[in-house]
């Protein structure tokens, strides 16, 4: 194991443990850089997880006692230990996932503030009076939805854990946490960090394990009120399936394909640059990374150079090596399925402009791909592929690359760059995702509600949305002088 990587426990009623009995299934921990093994993580058995579950109810009745301000200051207290522990939480990250360590540290102060402006969000989580007849008076009031049961994935190991957590505590819930097998580490310091602020016992819970066992014990159990996850969407598609058989709320945050439109009369070099540094951030490993770039003819030729160019410059490594922008991705299944599609394409016709190519020694390296003049009927451009490959493409008429924008069943993320305002207006209200950036690539951040549509997603996560996601409404009447 590596000399610094934690023994890896569930979470439950305020302590870290292997279960009682002690669970005796375990899956090992890799190192993506090099392929060796760090560490194992424990496999939940249905006894685990009904403690889980017998915490979760004990914490729900605590944490529902306390008041905005109290769960605030406990939540504010979480993130002040969150950035003073940034550096360590951000090793392992960046350890388990390959991220290069300036990202991970990044993603961990991301997260505190997060975290931050969630529990103030807390406070103002305000009711109304709705105006009535002489002698009644009508409220409607915010309440905790109650145990949620909350999905994470391997790709934000700080990041989506904390949208979780910050968003359920605020609005007064406990949670139920199955945390990827893939970077366990990351998050048990993330719950670390809630218990040391003085989160009580059951309020938080965490446990790994095989994903079809946690996942139908957690949603079949009649004490759970809501599901949330972030992942696939076939994935998703299941969870839901299985909570609407109990009429019980979700909050999806699925998969994407995000197109770009860069317009004839965009700064190309701005584009270039911008589109580079989002598109192969985390190895291209995010729901949001841009994807499908759709470029005027007019400005094709220039595109393709300065991102090409700047692609190359990428050095790909190990995350602790100086310099590094692209590290391994995340399993040899994730690196085969990227070489799969990339293959595929050019096999058809597509025209590798860079990489393409596995790289040979350890670690599950891939470089940073381009593809240009792909078929139509490529599975690249109809899948998500999840990795450091962009497929470019050219484009004249307006309404014909907003069509194909807009052709798959994914809506997550979309992004547009130019200068022209009724244009760019046009493209952003016609495009059918959940979020828009125009002349830069931010679309999820503290704040701002942030999922989509169609396939990608039910909810929202982030913003007053967000938190308002874990409460359900109660309308209390009351008539006077009967």
């Amino acid at each position: 194991m590596h000399y610094d990587y934690p023994d890896i426990r569930f979470y439950i009623d305020g302590h870290w443990t292997l279960g009682s009995p002690p669970v005796s299934a375990f899956m090992d921990v890799d190192d993506p850089s090099s392929g060796s093994v760090i560490g194992r993580v424990p496999k939940a058995d249905t006894t685990t997880i009904e403690a889980a579950l017998a915490s979760a109810r004990r914490g729900q009745a605590l944490w529902r006692t306390y008041g905005p301000a109290r769960r605030t200051e406990i939540q504010l207290a979480a993130c002040r230990l969150l950035r003073e522990r940034v550096d360590a939480i951000a090793a392992w990250s960046a350890l388990e996932l390959g991220t290069p360590m300036s990202d991970a540290r990044n993603y961990v102060l991301r997260a505190a503030d997060i975290v931050e402006w969630d529990a103030n969000e807390g406070r103002r989580l305000y009711g109304r009076v709705v105006p009535s007849d002489p002698g009644l008076r009508q409220m409607v009031v915010p309440e905790p939805v109650g145990i949620v049961a909350a999905f994470t994935p391997w790709n934000a190991p700080v990041l989506t854990p904390c949208r979780k957590i910050g968003s359920a505590l605020a609005a007064g819930c406990a949670l139920i946490m199955k945390a990827a097998e893939e970077t366990p580490a990351s998050a048990m310091a993330v719950v670390q960090a809630f218990a040391d602020a003085g989160v009580p016992a059951g309020v938080i819970n965490m446990v790994f394990g095989n994903p079809a066992l946690v996942s139908e014990q957690l949603i079949d159990a009649p004490e759970v009120r809501m599901v949330t996850f972030t992942g696939s969407v076939p994935v998703g598609k299941q969870l839901a399936q299985r909570a609407g058989m109990h009429m019980k709320p979700i909050l999806m945050e699925l998969g994407g394909h995000a197109p770009v439109i860069v317009c004839e009369d965009a700064d190309i070099d701005l584009a270039a640059k911008r589109c580079v540094a989002a598109k192969f951030r985390n190895g291209g490993q995010a729901c949001i990374a841009p994807t499908r770039f759709f470029i005027h003819e007019k400005v094709y030729g220039d595109f393709e150079k300065a991102f090409a160019a700047a692609t190359q410059a990428l050095k790909v490594g190990a995350p602790h090596e100086p310099g590094v922008a692209v590290g391994p991705l995340a399993s040899p299944r994730r690196r085969s399925a990227v070489h799969a599609l990339v293959s595929e394409a050019v096999d058809q016709g597509a025209r590798l402009v860079c990489g393409g190519v596995e790289q040979p020694g350890p670690g599950y390296f891939f470089p940073p791909t381009i593809l240009a003049d792909i078929p139509p009927h490529a599975r690249i451009l109809h899948e998500e592929p999840f990795g450091p490959v962009a497929c470019l493409a050219r484009y004249t008429d307006l309404n014909e690359v907003l069509a194909q924008a807009n052709a798959l069943p994914y809506g997550l993320a979309g992004y547009v760059f130019g200068q022209d305002a009724a244009r760019l207006e046009h493209i952003a209200g016609s495009l059918e995702c959940g979020a828009v950036a125009i002349n830069h690539l931010t679309v999820s951040t503290n704040g701002i509600p942030f999922g989509g549509v169609k396939d990608s997603g039910i909810g929202r996560e982030g913003g007053s949305e967000g938190v308002r996601s874990y409460t359900v409404s109660k309308t209390v009447t009351q008539a006077f002088g009967i």
